[in-house]
């Protein structure tokens, strides 16, 4: 009886599963290149006199690393994450984001949940997978965030392959 019952849901079971169901392989952000990238976005605009707040986020958006910089104000951490957030969402640029926007007051991605239209986020690929994304908050300017963000990717370049 058993016996039947165990042939019966080998059975099932291999009805039910695609014939081609495999796990996914992938690659993620570590901590310490999350790190690194944040502490090297910091550092860079630290030097150029800009007090900024880094965020970096994984694959699906999460927070892997979040640094406020010493007096940057207080809205700086929010939107470091709002724009690290926009960039991995829609794989590009925060800042084109923006430029859609402007072409397109109505463009969707405003609608979008915890999505800040502003240049100072970078999207981290591997070749063309996006892994992740630094946002940077606090330069007087988005060029100059994003100047920062780039800073800390280069620094992990060698690691992006």
């Amino acid at each position: 009886m058993l016996s039947v019952r165990c042939a019966v849901l080998a059975a099932v079971v291999a009805i039910a599963a695609p014939a081609s169901a495999q796990l996914l392989d992938r690659k993620d952000l570590s901590l310490a290149a999350a790190l690194t990238i944040a502490t090297t976005a910091a550092d860079t605009c630290k030097a150029q006199g800009h007090r900024v707040s880094v965020a970096v986020v994984g694959r699906n958006g999460e927070v892997i690393v979040y640094l406020r910089g010493d007096n940057a104000s207080p809205h700086t951490l929010d939107f470091s994450l709002r724009k690290a957030y926009t960039a991995r969402t829609f794989r590009v640029a925060s800042g084109e984001i923006a430029n859609r926007f402007k072409q397109d007051p109505a463009y969707f991605a405003v609608h979008v949940p915890n999505a800040a239209p502003s240049q100072g986020a970078l999207p981290i690929k591997i070749g063309e997978e996006v892994i992740g994304a630094v946002g940077v908050s606090g330069a007087p300017g988005g060029d100059k965030d994003e100047a920062c963000a780039k800073a800390g990717i280069d620094k992990v370049a060698c690691q992006l392959k």
